[in-house]
């Protein structure tokens, strides 16, 4: 199979070199298709194309999209392979066909009709007959970018071992201090005996930061130091970051691997199952929820409200709250609420103290900032990452209903406000995330090994699978309230489900489908006086 280059100008013919198994399909059934009604061979393939980060493309039958990541072959000609060293490993000599087969691919959806497409699909990660490295040639290197995130110090054990124990690796540095680190701290060497206990620990042996993005100053720090193999380990912004790395190592003709490893404690990333970290940040937010509703139900009309990480995406509150079953109330980024009037916040805090006597709220930290007043808001500052700065709705939502029922005088309640962010990022990942990152890191190093590059490393449907850097950067993931998960949660909770003004004033008897749309395109008027107690 022919692979494709896909701009948006136009679509590239590349037939890969017939010593990169590992990067070739085969088949005669498979076909290549040109945007620009014409294919070029790879003669033709010009760096100006090259410059404006063509994707890689396979196209064959029944609608089969495969979103290929680079490969060494697609820019250096005549690269030597090497028989892959896990032949002669003990430890793999009783696995049956551990070698992954140069056709898998891992596709994207997996419900489909009888007439569906197949749809886009991944390459499957894992290790290669032929790898394009000698073990002794490989120095490779670490970085850790970003907020912090429970199994931070696993993926870097497992990088470390991995390379070593599988690949007889022996030369890997860990950068200090995150991207800038690279021309401006020192490295840390790492061996397999230095971090042997680390993934008991929270944070990151190599310390972190945000931005300090100067890509030449990296790539030439990186060529300095005779680096060939970069691991990066970051959210969505870290890999933006990676995506220019690569293309600037690729620009200069390097022999370097640039791998991403996603991070993320709110499972933000789009096109993988879920982000390490994530299970137990919703393990740890149990803590949390569970000392709010003792404090509670523990006095006379106790409200405990708890705020969990979620800047954009409210997955940690949404699955802590489903866990929890405490929960009488979540609020997240994708579903607006309103306080006042008839369905409004107030009005349901007040009907739960009525018939429970207590009751626990979850508000994710992105939700509700459209409520906040202009004055207190901070939008349009951003943090060293390119992150909107939030105002503290956790404070502010407790301010305004303690102020709401003092007001009314209707009844004393108590609340007690509970911000857990920062101790739950902090601890070391759990039983779960420690296999999860292990898979993730040893999948990163197969991929490395075999000459792919330009490449994260993820789940999708169950199977690790190496994606495109595009495909993960130019989205987010988010919860869908019109999802059963969602559903299941309103369930749960029976809280109202909360509906801009517009849907009020042009037809109170609307849909749900057209109400949740206006949601979509975004919240910027007023929020009231709405309730749909069965909403899904």
């Amino acid at each position: 199979m022919d692979s494709v280059y896909a701009s948006s100008s136009a679509t590239i013919s590349v037939k890969p070199p017939r010593n990169s198994d590992s990067n070739s399909f085969s088949g005669s059934r498979n076909r290549v298709t040109s945007s620009s009604g014409s294919g070029h061979k790879v003669g033709s393939f010009s760096r100006s194309l090259m410059e404006n980060k063509p994707h890689k493309v396979v196209v064959g039958d029944a609608g089969y999209v495969l979103e290929d990541v680079p490969h060494f072959s697609d820019y250096i000609p005549h690269l030597p392979t090497y028989p892959n060293p896990l032949q002669d490993n003990p430890a793999y000599s009783v696995v049956k066909q551990y070698f992954v087969n140069v056709d898998d691919t891992v596709a994207q959806k997996i419900v489909v009709h009888n007439n569906s497409p197949r749809g886009t699909h991944f390459r499957r990660a894992g290790p290669r007959q032929k790898v394009y490295f000698e073990s002794d040639d490989v120095h490779a290197c670490i970085v850790t970018c970003g907020g912090l995130c429970p199994g931070l110090n696993t993926v870097i054990r497992e990088i470390v071992c991995g390379l070593h124990h599988m690949y007889g690796v022996k030369k890997v540095l860990g950068i200090d201090g995150g991207y800038r680190g690279f021309y401006s701290r020192n490295t840390i060497s790492l061996t397999p005996k230095s971090v042997n206990d680390i993934h008991k620990r929270g944070g990151t042996i190599l310390g972190t930061s945000r931005g300090g993005h100067n890509t030449s100053k990296i790539v030439d720090s990186i060529q300095d130091r005779g680096i060939n193999q970069v691991y990066i380990i970051g959210g969505d912004g870290t890999q933006k970051g990676a995506s220019v790395i690569y293309e600037e190592i690729k620009r200069r003709g390097l022999k370097v691997v640039v791998a991403g490893i996603p991070k993320t404690i709110d499972n933000d990333i789009p096109v993988i199952d879920r982000s390490f970290g994530f299970d137990t940040a919703v393990e740890e937010a149990q803590r949390a929820i569970n000392a709010a509703h003792v404090e509670s139900e523990s006095v006379e009309n106790g409200i405990g409200l708890v705020k969990l990480m979620g800047r954009y995406s409210g997955f940690i509150a949404m699955y802590a709250t489903l866990a929890s079953r405490d929960v009488d109330c979540c609020l997240i980024p994708e579903s607006p609420f309103y306080l006042e009037g008839p369905g409004g916040l107030y009005e349901y805090i007040e009907k739960r103290l009525k018939e429970n006597g207590h009751m626990v709220i979850v508000i994710a930290e992105g939700a509700g900032q459209e409520l906040l007043s202009e004055s207190m808001r901070s939008m349009a500052k951003q943090d060293a990452s390119g992150n909107k700065l939030l105002q503290d709705v956790g404070l502010w939502i407790s301010q305004k209903i303690k102020d709401h029922f003092s007001k009314r005088n209707k009844m004393t309640i108590n609340l007690k406000y509970i911000d857990p962010t920062y101790m739950i990022r902090a601890v070391p990942s759990n039983a779960s995330d420690n296999v999860y990152c292990t898979l993730l890191a040893q999948s990163a190093v197969h991929g490395a090994m075999a000459g792919y590059t330009g490449f994260t490393v993820g789940p999708v449907n169950g199977r690790h699978s190496y994606i495109p850097f595009h495909s993960i950067i130019e989205q987010q993931n988010k919860v869908v309230i019109t999802d059963r998960m969602w559903a299941r949660l309103l369930s749960s909770t029976n809280q109202p489900s909360f509906l801009c003004a517009k849907d009020v004033i042009e037809d109170k008897k609307e849909e749900l489908p057209s109400q949740l749309s206006d949601h979509q395109n975004g919240l910027k008027d007023n929020l009231v006086k709405k309730e749909i107690s069965h909403a899904l």
